[in-house]
């Protein structure tokens, strides 16, 4: 490897030395960086080992010290250093060596520039292997054309220098047919080089046809220079060729300066002309002159058109039909155009021709030249040249009076040209018999015919009979020439049928104008309709078929229109002082036939409403900054029963003319101004008294709703919520109502329930157990009567509530809270039982003298017993809170643990004796 390194350096050296040679004396050396060679060969063993060392292409670098790097076309089989020194990645063998030449590209990482070259690779030649390896030099052919490289001379004055000479060397093209049938390979030329008299060289031809696709049509004998082609050619495929040959030694260096090669392929006539289109369609409107243009034919051959075998010329063969001759066109030989040559074209006699035309090469002789045929097919278009005709001279039709869009009669025409064309679609015009313009005569797109239409009403009363004048055109003008014939012109004649028809009131509407506060059965006006029926004998009855205020009352036989109520400029249905009613006219014919009349009626206005206020609720502040607001009048009435309005506050009640002050500022405004600095939150209703200017100025008061609130420093109220509360409505004030008898009545419901409970309760047997006994608790003595208790109670307890128990069927240890206790007490003398009354009054007056005069009774007057204290009382004495015996020997720290309450208790008897 390392041969092969000091190798490729020799040659860097020896090819810049002979640069800098070439550039002349007293000329600075140019260098260019890149390969030597754009094609070179190099000789490579038959078979190559992995990472074998092949061969080192030459790359000048011209000492720029950039990092170039090396890539060629076949990076699966070879490796190229950055010396230039190409490797084996694999096994090879002579057929993969030499499949191909290799592209080496070269490119600079610093700009990016690249530089390529190619290399053939060939086998080494030397004594053993030249006769195996390289053909023999065939048997030159005789006559065969020579192309010699140009030459090369040495300048005598440059001694050891080597100087290219230029000059002008042009190469003729080599002619080669196509379609040659000769044996193949056939011979074109020999390329020879003035150095093969020396030296052993090796010739080769690169580019399309060659090494390029398509390949494999052009070789070259390396030795003799014999360039031959190996298979027909085809010009319409590739007309030229552009090949490069190429002279190297036997090391693979370039001798000779490649030349190019041009092989023009010479044509012939193998292609017939083809029709760009098979089936040609052309047009010529009837009764065209000879001479008209139709259309044209165009027909291509792929032959070379700058001979004869590409020149085409055209002929018509055949015309289908022959009529009314048999040359009606001619056609152009060189262009393919078809014009007409005779007269008498009438397409309502033959609508289309077809004519064959044929193309034919070689200038259209038909001995050596190629054709082919086409269609072209012509038609013949319409024009105007036949008028419409009637088909009869009178139509006949009948239409009811006050009828429209009606069809009376249908009008039929025949015309010879093309249907749906503007030659033959019809337009009826009415010339006569129709000065009004009630008739119009449409024409029926499909059929073509005339339909004669009713458009305006036709009075019977006024004419019973039309006889219409109608003219048929097309809607083209006539062809010159051509003449509309009598049958053009036809007369419609049409009967009117008398019909019933509807009253008409006259005017309508009819406008009147009166003073609102009309009274009922006032008379307002007459509203009539006449029958246009002057032929019929017919009543007219009148009925109302639109009153929206139900106002007015209409007699059904003289249409005289009362008044049924006050007619009132202010109500609803009246729309800027208009009020519209409708009523209906019916006549007795059969069927019979009604018409509407619409009655307006236009209310002057006269002050009969009063003015009020406007808003009706505003807002302000407690203290509110401006202190004052404007309100506006509004009153139903116009002007001069309207503004300017006067303003004044009420009298009562007296703190509003107090607390407020009233300033008109125009006709219809008004501000009201808080005299005071603050008024408290809430919602104040303001009297205002407004009187308008009419004749007979009316007055009225109007409550100003306001309300106070308190309000941040934006000026906006902060309890908004708290007034609307205070300012509720009448339905929220009957809801509250409402919801509270609710509330009442469950309340009271609860209340009987609970009583109802306690009667149960009390029925049974109270007991309680000693340890809840709690009268030795603080109690609340205030309450007369023991509370509810007392209110529903036993009557057997009353009567004798010693003797209700017996004790002996008492459980141990429990007891009545209204019995004594059983501790033994000092004996008293008993209490007699009182008898059993017969009222309950008399029963509770002995019980209360019989305890008035028992002192060891106590108050039984109800169930509960709250006062009872002594011997077997579970309290104890009270008498021992003063006892002085027992109180220094007992411990009453524990009464610090019972709360805040007992803390007076715990400082009085839980304390130390200071």
């Amino acid at each position: 490897m390392y041969l092969y390194e000091v190798r490729g350096l020799l040659l860097l050296t020896l090819l810049a030395a002979l640069q800098i040679a070439t550039e002349g004396r007293g000329t600075p050396p140019l260098c260019r960086p890149g390969f030597t060679e754009d094609m070179s060969v190099a000789e490579v063993p038959e078979s190559a080992d992995k990472g074998q060392a092949l061969f080192n292409v030459k790359f000048v670098n011209c000492g720029q010290g950039g990092l170039v790097q090396f890539e060629c076309s076949n990076p699966s089989d070879f490796h190229i250093e950055a010396d230039g020194v190409v490797y084996a990645l694999r096994p090879l063998t002579a057929s993969t060596l030499r499949a191909v030449p290799l592209v080496i590209v070269a490119r600079d990482e610093t700009n990016q520039q690249q530089w390529q070259t190619q290399v053939r690779l060939t086998p080494p030649i030397g004594q053993s292997q030249q006769v195996q390896d390289i053909p023999a030099p065939p048997a030159l052919s005789q006559g065969l054309q020579e192309i010699w490289f140009p030459s090369r001379q040495t300048d005598s004055s440059s001694v050891g220098q080597l100087k290219r000479m230029k000059r002008d060397w042009v190469i003729p093209p080599i002619n080669v047919p196509e379609n040659s049938r000769g044996e193949f390979p056939q011979d074109l030329v020999r390329i020879r080089s003035d150095n093969d008299k020396n030296r052993s060289l090796r010739y080769s031809v690169t580019g399309p046809g060659a090494d390029q696709p398509p390949t494999g049509i052009f070789i070259i004998h390396p030795i003799s220079g014999e360039l031959s082609v190996m298979k027909p050619l085809d010009r319409e495929h590739i007309s030229n060729f552009h090949l490069r040959a190429h002279a190297v030694d036997l090391n693979g260096n370039q001798v000779e300066s490649p030349i190019d090669i041009v092989i023009n392929v010479i044509d012939m006539n193998d292609n017939r002309p083809e029709f760009i289109h098979q089936i040609w369609n052309g047009t010529i409107p009837e009764g065209s002159k000879p001479g008209t243009f139709v259309m044209t034919v165009t027909s291509v051959d792929k032959d070379d058109p700058k001979t004869a075998n590409g020149m085409l010329r055209y002929k018509i063969v055949s015309q289908n039909p022959e009529s009314p001759t048999s040359n009606m066109f001619t056609i152009n030989n060189k262009t393919g155009g078809i014009i007409t040559v005779a007269a008498g074209l009438d397409r309502e006699k033959v609508p289309q021709y077809t004519l064959i035309i044929q193309a034919t090469d070689m200038e259209g002789n038909p001995m050596y030249g190629l054709s082919n045929t086409a269609t072209a097919v012509i038609k013949v278009t319409d024009i105007n040249d036949n008028p419409p005709e009637f088909t009869a001279e009178t139509f006949f039709g009948e239409v009811p009076e006050n009828r429209v869009n009606v069809i009376v009669a249908n009008l039929t025409v025949t015309d010879k040209d093309q249907p749906n064309t503007p030659a033959w679609n019809t337009v009826y015009k009415i010339t006569g018999g129709d000065p009004t313009g009630r008739f119009s005569v449409p024409t029926d797109p499909t059929t073509n015919e005339g339909l004669v239409t009713v458009v305006k009403p036709i009075d019977y009363e006024i004419s019973r009979t039309y006889v219409l004048t109608v003219v048929a055109v097309n809607e083209v003008s006539l062809a010159r020439g051509i003449h509309s014939p009598r049958q053009s012109t036809a007369t419609v004649s049409i009967r009117v049928i008398d019909v019933n028809e509807s009253p008409n009131f006259e005017p309508n509407p009819k406008l009147i104008k009166l003073e609102e506060g009309m009274q009922p059965e006032s008379a307002l006006t007459t509203f009539t309709a006449q029958d246009p029926d002057r032929f019929m004998q017919q009543t007219i009855r009148y009925t109302r078929l639109s009153d929206p205020a139900n106002w007015l009352r209409i007699d059904p036989n003289t249409g005289h229109i009362t008044t049924i109520a006050v007619l009132d400029r202010e109500s609803p249905y009246v729309k800027d002082n208009m009020y519209s009613a409708t009523f209906l006219a019916s006549d007795s014919g059969i069927p019979p036939a009604s018409g509407t009349g619409t009655l307006q009626i236009f209310l002057l206005d006269i002050n009969d409403n009063a003015p009020h206020v406007y808003p009706q609720e505003t807002e302000m502040c407690e203290k509110p900054e401006p202190n004052g607001f404007n309100i506006t009048a509004l009153d139903g009435d116009l002007s001069p029963n309207a503004g300017p309005f006067a303003f004044e506050l009420a009298n009562r009640p007296s703190d509003v003319r107090r607390n407020w002050t009233i300033t008109r500022l125009s006709g219809d405004f008004a501000q009201l101004s808080l005299k005071i600095g603050f008024l408290e939150s809430g919602i104040y209703e303001i009297p205002i008294i407004i009187t308008d200017s009419g004749n007979l100025p009316m007055s009225n008061t109007s409550y100003l709703r306001v309300k106070v609130c308190q309000c941040d420093h934006n000026g906006d109220c902060t309890d908004q919520q708290h007034i609307v509360a205070a300012g509720l409505g009448t339905g929220a004030i009957i809801a509250i109502l409402l919801c509270i008898i609710i509330l009442l009545i469950l309340v009271l419901l609860f209340v009987v329930w609970m009583k109802r409970r306690d009667k149960e309760r009390q029925a049974k047997q109270l007991l309680i157990d000693p340890e809840d006994d709690v009268r030795d608790n603080i109690l609340k003595y205030d309450e007369e009567g023991g509370g509810e208790e007392d209110q529903d109670y036993d009557l057997s307890q009353l009567q004798q509530p010693d003797t209700i128990e017996p004790d002996a069927i008492k459980p141990v240890g429990i007891r009545r809270m209204d019995e004594r206790p059983l501790h033994p007490e000092p004996q008293y003398p008993i209490r007699s039982a009182a008898p059993h009354p017969g009222d309950i009054g008399d029963f509770i007056n002995e019980g209360l003298k019989a305890a008035d005069n028992d002192p060891t009774a106590p108050p039984y007057d109800s169930l509960l017993v709250f006062d009872y204290e002594g011997s077997g009382s579970t309290a104890g004495s009270l008498s021992s809170l003063n006892s002085s015996s027992s109180g220094g020997d007992q411990d009453y720290d524990y009464l610090n643990d019972w709360g805040p309450r007992f803390r007076k208790l715990a400082d009085m008897y839980g304390g130390s004796d200071d």
